[in-house]
């Protein structure tokens, strides 16, 4: 068996600014979107595990990571315009593109914005589906929490709190299964300019009564979308009360709960994460786009969506995912 080899992390400088990203493999590409105060190496284990059949392409959104992190614009909208301008200078014309937490919003966004450009859409544990989200975050969107920001990234405080918190995850008591995403998070809130950018992005999506941006009112658009919803169960950032909202929002969406994963199901179960994903770009047929169809559903707007298969009498694709044993 051949030994992985971490990709190299490459740059381009667009509209003046440095962006990272990984890319690897051969094969239909997919485009991996990571979360708020994360970076692309959250996607590594699985993209060991999809870059022998894919070409698989993962950035450092401004702000996080290696990527540059100017006062600039961090809304959905402007990462999903980074996006678009990324994969043009890359020469990716078309691409799966799969998005986690904040990555998720800007994944809907992105085939929203860009629908000839995606192909097909997975939502993994993604914002934009209710106002529910930790109050841990929703506490660093209000006036004066960045010195409480800086003083956490004080470095004698920083280590023995990360020290805590991994001790807290490695338990498996209730309530503890999101800590060490949290943790690798926290790690990477050292450096004051990480600080400013986190707290820039966290307040374009966030404010203190919880998610303010939300797909619900675009998501029929998705009609001619293959698009997958992936979350964990034991998710403590966004209940997974909201899988289901955008299953139900999303026409002929495909929904996976893993039941023992929590808000990075692709870390908690790379293996499982990267079958399902491999299964549903290979079985679902890639969307057709046509300015004529977009324009009919933009002036036709949602229409009600039948809650049974008519075949079947059952809820349509959806499948929970058990773990070993169960």
């Amino acid at each position: 068996m051949s030994v992985f080899r971490q990709p190299h992390v490459e740059f381009v400088t667009i509209h003046g600014h440095k962006r990272a990203y990984v890319m690897t493999g051969e094969g239909e590409p997919i485009l991996l979107l990571h979360g708020v105060g994360m970076d692309h190496r959250s996607w590594l284990p699985v993209i060991e595990r999809l870059a022998p059949h894919y070409t698989v392409i993962a950035p450092d959104l401004l702000g996080h990571g290696q990527s540059d992190k100017p006062r600039a614009d961090y809304t959905i909208a402007g990462y999903a315009n980074g996006m678009r301008d990324l994969l043009t200078v890359l020469g990716v014309t078309r691409v799966n593109v799969v998005g986690h937490s904040l990555g998720g919003g800007i994944a809907m966004q992105f085939a929203y914005q860009f629908p000839q450009m995606a192909q097909r859409l997975v939502l993994v544990a993604a914002g934009g589906f209710g106002r529910s989200v930790n109050p841990l975050i929703r506490f660093f969107t209000l006036p004066g929490s960045g010195p409480v920001l800086r003083a956490l990234g004080w470095d004698p405080l920083r280590r023995p709190l990360i020290d805590l918190i991994n001790a807290l995850g490695a338990t498996g008591l209730p309530l503890t299964q999101d800590l060490h995403a949290m943790a690798e998070v926290y790690d990477d809130l050292a450096d004051p300019a990480q600080q400013d950018a986190f707290l820039h992005v966290l307040r374009a999506v966030v404010d203190w009564r919880g998610q303010v941006i939300t797909s619900l009112d675009r998501a029929y658009l998705a009609e001619h979308m293959p698009s997958m919803v992936v979350w964990g169960e034991r998710d403590l950032v966004i209940p997974v009360k909201h899988a289901r909202a955008a299953h139900e929002v999303l026409p002929g969406s495909r929904l996976e709960i893993f039941p023992d994963s929590g808000h990075v199901p692709h870390e908690d179960e790379p293996d499982r994460f990267a079958e399902v994903l491999a299964d549903f770009i290979e079985t679902a047929p890639a969307s057709k786009y046509h300015a004529g169809m977009w324009r009919a559903a933009l002036m036709r707007g949602p229409r009600p969506r039948a809650t049974t298969n008519s075949r079947r009498g059952t809820p349509p694709k959806l499948r929970v995912v058990r773990g070993e044993g169960q």
